[in-house]
């Protein structure tokens, strides 16, 4: 269960759109790479990208609507950072640059942080380096949003969440994605899944 401010959400109640283990390497013609280099190999997504830039995967595959990814990522040593993923997400054809999408990752933000921000002015963020991230380690990550209220957990543990008080349009932006910034990334076992939630009414007891 991941329990969020006035909001608690079930995952296994949360109906699967999209499912893919990419155990297979025809799994890759669902994606378009945008840019950076990506391939199937071994069980595993890879992105790899070493420019200080995004290295951008993108679903063919719209997900209107309020939606969580689920999925398994590492970094590949020696790469030690930005494990990221996207969603409520498109690609600026005229610009070649990512469009609006909320933007979550792992060890990001040049300071080893957890974060999220909003695309593509970026004036939307929230990070914090409180966790400990083990490069090479694989680590399951959840991350979501409901009508702006973002949200991103790692080993089944809440890290961070936000709330977007002008949310994307998903019926406009509506791919789901990954990044690499910098990085070397593999990625697995991955899950889209329709946002179900139910409002959650919390209060202290008296202390005093």
């Amino acid at each position: 269960m991941i329990y969020l401010l006035h909001k608690q959400v079930d995952p296994q109640k949360c109906p699967i759109l999209y499912e893919t283990r990419f155990d297979d390497a025809q799994e890759l013609e669902n994606w378009r790479s945008c840019s950076g280099e990506w391939w199937v190999e071994n069980g595993w997504l890879n992105g790899r990208n070493p420019l200080n830039a995004p290295g951008v995967l993108l679903s063919k595959q719209d997900f209107p609507g309020n939606v969580l990814v689920e999925f398994e990522g590492r970094t590949v040593l020696p790469s030690t950072h930005d494990i990221n993923l996207m969603w409520n997400c498109s690609w600026d054809e005229e610009k070649n640059m990512r469009g609006a999408a909320y933007v979550a990752g792992l060890e990001g933000w040049w300071e080893g942080k957890i974060g999220l921000e909003k695309s593509p002015d970026y004036l939307l963020n929230a990070a914090t380096p409180l966790f400990d991230f083990e490069p090479g380690r694989t680590y399951r990550i959840q991350a979501g949003s409901i009508d702006g209220h973002c949200f991103v957990c790692v080993d089944g543990k809440l890290l961070l969440e936000l709330t977007d008080y002008e949310p994307i349009d998903s019926s406009v932006h509506a791919k789901v994605g990954f990044e690499a910034y910098a990085s070397y990334i593999q990625v697995r076992n991955v899950k889209v899944r329709s946002m179900e939630w139910e409002p959650r009414k919390r209060s202290y007891p008296a202390e005093f």
